[in-house]
């Protein structure tokens, strides 16, 4: 396994991303194509940048990044990413201004998770509600057929939210990219083709 980790770490280092987890959407991105030239692209849990980065150059320049975190990145962006710090749980009116000015959003990608504790049903809950901020932005925010890639600790809700998720988008799908740890909890839930509503009857 630590040959399998530092392959990944080596390699983000070699391409000049701050963090391996570029790989997940690398791979992601591989088979759904959602991030096409011009596109615009909310970003949450950004730090420390490797999604934003690999985003911004997948969009090209025409494109445009809003990228938040709770904390600084640390990373050069491009000129097509505006980065800014916030709190998706409790989003304040620089973030709700952002969005705005920004949106409506044709990709909304979530890299969010806890704090770890080390006690399983406790991350879990954590990402739940890191999942649940990140879909009600998705919901508000993403335009009609627009995508969504969202990061969750699986668990006894996952598959719920995943029935939600088929609420309000056409297809969902769910990925374990092999660059994740094998011995990490984490999935990908892809949703595309975003009907902003409830299918009725």
């Amino acid at each position: 396994m630590k040959i399998y980790r530092d392959h990944y770490f080596n390699k983000a280092k070699l391409e000049n991303y701050p963090a391996r987890s570029v790989y997940k959407l690398q791979e992601i991105e591989k088979q759904s194509r959602l991030l096409v030239p011009g596109a615009k692209v909310l970003d949450l849990g950004a730090c420390p940048g490797s999604w934003t980065l690999f985003t911004a150059k997948r969009i090209g320049p025409q494109g445009r990044v809003l990228a938040i975190d709770l904390n600084p990145a640390g990373t050069e962006f491009p000129d097509n990413v505006t980065y800014l710090l916030g709190d998706m749980l409790d989003p304040g009116p620089d973030i709700l201004e952002a969005f705005a000015a920004f949106g409506p959003f044709d990709v909304v990608i979530s890299d969010m998770a806890p704090q770890t504790t080390g006690i399983k049903f406790t991350d879990q809950c954590r990402s739940l509600e890191l999942c649940e901020a990140a879909l009600s932005v998705a919901r508000e925010r993403l335009r009609p057929g627009g995508g969504f890639v969202v990061k969750i600790f699986q668990g006894p809700d996952a598959p719920a939210y995943l029935k939600g998720l088929r609420e309000f988008f056409q297809k969902v799908r769910v990925a374990k990219p092999q660059s994740s740890r094998a011995e990490s909890k984490e999935i990908f839930y892809v949703a595309t083709g975003f009907t902003g509503a409830v299918a009725s009857g």
